[in-house]
This record gives C-alpha cells, sequence and structure tokens, in this order.
C-alpha cells in the first residue's frame, strides 16, 4: 500500500490488487459443458476464497469457443491460494481435455 501524489494536490491511497487474464480456446464439441464448469467454478472461488474479489467469465461474440477469464484476487499469495484449493484441482482436471489452448496474463490493478 502507497501512498501517491495526484496531480490534483491531494494523496490517493493505492492499494495493488492481483490480476488474472486467462484464455481458453475450447474445443467446439465441449463449449457448453465447459461454460457451465467454468461458471461453477467461478461461484466456488467467490464463495470459499475470501481473497478473491472478482471472478468474471467473458465470452467472445465472435468465436463462442473463446473464453476468457478476469479475476481480482488482493495479492498473488491469494492467488497462489486459490490454485492449491481442492476446487481449482478438480475444475483444472475436469476441463483440462476439453480445452484446445490457454494462456495466463498475470497484471496488477492500480
Amino acid at each position: 500500500m502507497d501512498l501517491v501524489r495526484c496531480p490534483w494536490e491531494f494523496d490517493v491511497l493505492i492499494m495493488s490488487k492481483f490480476v488474472v487474464w486467462v484464455e481458453f480456446l475450447v474445443l467446439p464439441e465441449k463449449e457448453v459443458a465447459f461454460r457451465q464448469r467454468v461458471l461453477q467454478q467461478a461461484q466456488d472461488s467467490l464463495r470459499e476464497e475470501a481473497d478473491c474479489l472478482r471472478f468474471d467469465v467473458c465470452i467472445d461474440p465472435e468465436n463462442n469457443a473463446r473464453v476468457c477469464l478476469y479475476e481480482i484476487y488482493t495479492d498473488k499469495a491469494a492467488f497462489d491460494t486459490h490454485l492449491s484449493s481442492d476446487h481449482f484441482k478438480r475444475f483444472d482436471s475436469e476441463v483440462s481435455d476439453w480445452v484446445e489452448a490457454k494462456s495466463i496474463r498475470t497484471l496488477n490493478l492500480i
């Protein structure tokens, strides 16, 4: 947590958050099942992890096989906890054969 001087002459308290952007390319025959399962995963993460602040599931309107996740955690340690959770391990195991490609990008929200 840092105190930052803004150009408007007042101090702003900035609390950085850890953002995860995941992109999946899902096999066409698994699109519906994947969507249902990833929505359950989003609910599980928000319900079971106090430090999971946001978990959005997005679908590319031009390609239903492209599914993106926008997740916000209090910090990297919270994301590491997410990755080691039972519900994440079940999700990852269940959908791994349904996915043609996956990429993960992490960012800091300021």
